[in-house]
């Protein structure tokens, strides 16, 4: 009886200590991963640009810069994106711009994006609005 009861108490501390494991090595994963994705969003900068009216958008930890010739420029803080739900950070971002007014810039990979005037393709679409003024254009990594 004492030989039966000795394997049997080894394998369910077996089970244990794998099973534990396992979740630790799970959490280090899932850590290792958000670490990643915040080191990403660290080096996060990106300039939009639009045709008629001309206007851009710079996005930099610094800040958030809105230009457009004959204006001043609009200064936003840096805010972080939202990202689609269930989707890669790096395939939508949307930024809530903080200050007076509904001011957004949201970022969208796209295959191909063109601003109309050069032979340039940007690799993300661009919408900035701006109160009740939306302006679309194209965007790319600094």
């Amino acid at each position: 009886m004492k030989t039966f009861i000795f394997p049997v108490i080894l394998l369910g501390l077996a089970t244990t200590l794998s099973v534990n494991n396992r979740s630790i090595a799970n959490e280090s994963v899932s850590k290792n991963q958000n670490l990643i994705v915040a080191q990403a969003a660290s080096n996060e900068q990106f300039i939009a640009r639009g045709t008629e009216p001309f206007w851009s958008v710079t996005v930099s930890k610094r800040g958030i810069v809105y230009n457009s010739p004959g204006t001043q420029p609009l200064k936003f803080p840096y805010v972080a994106p939202l990202k689609a739900e269930a989707r890669p950070a790096d395939l939508v971002r949307v930024y809530r711009l903080k200050g007076t007014g509904n001011n957004t810039l949201i970022l969208k990979k796209v295959s191909s994006c063109s601003d109309g005037m050069s032979d340039i393709n940007y690799p993300y679409s661009a919408i900035f609005i701006q109160g009740n003024k939306v302006l679309e254009g194209c965007a790319e990594k600094k």
